[in-house]
């Protein structure tokens, strides 16, 4: 009879953790348009430090850098900065820092 209590037991336990799910982390998306006429999202999400990139159709991860001011990620040959006065920045490919806006 115990060895059926341990499985009963078991079972009520795995049923109310499937009943109780975590709910997603809050999110954050963002669409930026630049001078050079590139257009990307970025992704950020609650508890992660990354930001995560869509740029010239391929995804990029990019993790926070140290900055004097504001925010700077970087990563995959691609730095995004975001200023605490809401300047913007992007340098990827090789090409020169240009400023973006939110659309």
């Amino acid at each position: 009879m115990g060895c059926h209590k341990a499985i009963l037991l078991a079972v009520a336990m795995l049923a109310g953790g499937a009943c109780h799910v975590r709910q997603a982390d809050a999110q954050t998306f963002r669409t930026y348009r630049c001078a050079d006429g590139t257009q990307f999202i970025v992704g950020f999400y609650d508890g992660d430090k990354r930001a995560f990139l869509q740029i010239d159709g391929e995804p990029a991860m990019l993790a926070k850098r140290l900055a004097v001011s504001g925010a700077r990620y970087s990563g995959a040959g691609i730095t995004l900065t975001i200023g605490k006065a809401g300047t913007t920045t992007v340098k990827h490919l090789k090409r020169p820092v240009t400023a973006c806006a939110v659309i």
